[in-house]
């Protein structure tokens, strides 16, 4: 069966104009009745680098998570927003972006990759205690635009790292779109293959005519998790072209559709009813 995150955290951070609180609510409920195996709702940072997510802690306990089977996931950058985080039970994920790429790694979270992974421990013992799952995205690993050195085994040792430190599912992270499905169909299998204990996964950015190529080599490749968002709006704004964003759910729908006969559970009228109302969040 394939899993799939639905990301409208993602889709809606960038957007400079706040989306009233009450709308976001309305289309994360709608969503939540979908099925989607998680939905990446919110994202415990500061408001000051992330306006647009100041009201996560306000949406937690008006979404309806008691009557879905889809978990929460909450997007953290250090250890403080972890803590907040794990206040609300009902929160099942947190993620955690950690870069192959050092200059963004200090872009995105201010660190340096060295100190991210001395948090990632630190975070990892929060979701000990706190019966919460912990997953980190390896962003940049599909290479990077910094002219960084960039190869399978860079993202290997890396994993490596998380693996050491407890880390059970990783989500490859093609942040500026520059995946391929030649990269893809060799480096997906790589890790999976090394670390066949991790639970592995796909948040891939790309322009919508390669979309679904990218997506068909991925599920050649047996990937089996892919974080995608409706109507694929967001992505990383340092992509350096704005047709680059996340994967759209109805682009891989099609993927999956056109690959064979791949389970797919999940209620189509409530995606078409979400898919409508989408179009009051992004104007």
């Amino acid at each position: 069966m394939i899993k799939i995150t639905e990301c409208p955290r993602d889709a809606m951070q960038g957007i400079q104009q706040f989306i009233p609180t009450d709308v976001k609510i309305a289309y994360l409920n709608l969503l939540l009745k979908v099925g989607f195996h998680r939905i990446d709702f919110g994202s415990f940072v500061s408001p000051k680098s992330v306006p647009q997510m100041k009201d996560t802690a306000e949406l937690v306990n008006k979404l309806e998570a008691e009557n879905t089977k889809s978990a929460l996931l909450a997007i953290i950058a250090n250890l403080r927003g972890a803590q907040d985080a794990t206040e609300f039970k009902q929160i099942s994920y947190l993620g955690y972006p950690l870069s192959v790429s050092e200059s963004f790694q200090k872009r995105n979270t201010n660190r340096s990759i060295t100190e991210s992974l001395t948090e990632v421990e630190q975070i990892a013992n929060v979701c000990l205690k706190t019966d919460t799952n912990l997953l980190v995205y390896l962003s940049m690993a599909f290479g990077n635009n910094a002219g960084e050195p960039w190869n399978a085994e860079i993202v290997s040792q890396y994993a490596a790292r998380l693996v050491q430190l407890g880390v059970k599912e990783i989500v490859l992270a093609d942040t500026i779109g520059n995946s391929s499905p030649e990269k893809i169909s060799y480096l997906y299998p790589h890790l999976k293959n090394e670390f066949p204990t991790v639970v592995w996964g796909l948040h891939l950015h790309s322009t919508p005519e390669s979309a679904e190529t990218k997506l068909q080599a991925a599920l050649v490749a047996g990937c089996d998790q892919f974080d995608t968002a409706v109507r694929g709006f967001g992505g990383c704004p340092m992509a350096g072209d704005r047709l680059v964003g996340n994967i759209a759910t109805e682009t891989l729908l099609s993927a999956i559709s056109n690959f064979g006969d791949i389970e797919l559970d999940l209620d189509l009228q409530s995606l078409q009813e979400a898919q409508q109302y989408s179009y009051r969040v992004f104007n």
